[in-house]
């Protein structure tokens, strides 16, 4: 038997439409989650552009969610009907490796099961995302949702806020720590947050003072302009942590240059080949390093830690059937900073 559902579908033109959806039947530690509220993501346009429409498999984005429990398999003993959850970009993983062993299924060697575009591990059907009414989930791969959080301003924790929130613990960020961010958009604006409830000395850089209000709103102590050579050389070797969330390809020397003695470039928002100056690394002894998604544990952290000092996206919702809408805006960045579906009008 299957569960059937509705959500939107990847149709011609990257363009998405509601469409009739089917879920497998739970298994012994599955979960049935009502989707309440998940965050438009650019890895979502990304899926969308690569998409045919014609010959792929289906495609269902959304993978930062909230919602609420609404069926347990019978091996489940950590959740019950009624509990709000959360749910990010990886719902499976070998579980074997060395990697998913140190709690970090985000590097599983087998790689993780992703929420939409990935292969069952079981039946090897495409996974289908949060753009849905119902989801059903994997008891391990499924969060606590804390209270305080707001469902709808903590779904974009589960990516944007997971991607910068590992690297910062990582790189040890605290009351003693001056951190920059670059780009202030769904992942700088939640780092910025994150920093500066960590104790960090944070600053923002951006193309334009046009965000500085932004920055100090967000907790920022200053932003820096990329532009202005004079503030940009004035400030070389300034900070321990270096935070690079631009999404478009750029030289990293600018910020390295930033980077104070042994510091850390931790390079977040393009994914695609760079070319770096060994001498830009050489002098200062200073590191470049990336991150990508969490593992469970450190997923469940920055959670209570959210929850904790009252840390959630900056989001404009709207309502599901708008969802094309919010994705053509994603593309011009006319968002500050992330957009969250409100799935309540697939009932």
């Amino acid at each position: 038997m299957v569960r059937t559902t509705v959500g939107w579908q990847a149709g011609p033109a990257a363009t998405l439409r509601r469409t009739p959806l089917k879920r497998r039947e739970l298994r012994p530690d599955d979960l049935a989650v009502r989707v309440d509220y998940c965050g438009v993501c650019h890895s979502d346009l990304h899926a969308l552009d690569v998409h045919d429409g014609a010959g792929d498999a289906p495609l269902v984005p959304g993978h930062e969610f909230t919602g609420v429990v609404t069926e347990v398999g019978f091996e489940v003993a950590g959740f019950a009907v009624g509990d709000p959850v959360a749910v990010g970009n990886i719902v499976d993983s070998c579980g074997e490796c060395a990697m998913c062993r140190a709690g970090q299924e985000n590097f599983c060697h087998a790689f993780p099961t992703l929420t939409y575009g990935g292969a069952d591990r079981h039946d090897g059907s495409t996974t289908l995302g949060g753009f849905s009414r119902e989801c059903v989930v994997r008891d391990r791969f499924a969060y606590p949702l804390p209270a305080g959080l707001d469902p709808a301003a903590a779904a974009p924790l589960l990516c944007a806020g997971i991607t910068v929130w590992e690297p910062l613990r990582a790189l040890g960020v605290g009351p003693e720590t001056r951190v920059a961010v670059a780009g202030l958009g769904g992942l700088g604006h939640l780092a910025v947050k994150m920093a500066v409830a960590l104790g960090a000395d944070t600053w923002v850089i951006s193309r334009s003072g046009d965000k500085a209000e932004d920055a100090r709103r967000l907790g920022a102590h200053g932003l820096l302009v990329s532009a202005d050579r004079d503030r940009m050389a004035a400030a070389r070797d300034s900070f321990d942590v270096v935070i690079d969330t631009i999404s478009a390809p750029h030289d990293l020397a600018p910020y390295l240059r930033l980077v104070a003695m042994d510091g850390t470039l931790s390079h977040l928002g393009h994914l695609g080949s760079v070319t770096v100056e060994m001498m830009d690394l050489l002098v200062g002894r200073k590191k470049l390093s990336s991150a990508g998604s969490g593992g469970r544990p450190a997923t469940a952290a920055m959670l209570d830690f959210c929850a904790a000092h009252g840390v959630g996206a900056d989001i404009e919702i709207l309502p599901s059937s708008r969802v094309n809408e919010a994705l053509d805006r994603l593309r011009r960045n006319d968002v500050r900073y992330r957009f969250v579906l409100d799935l309540s009008d697939l009932d």
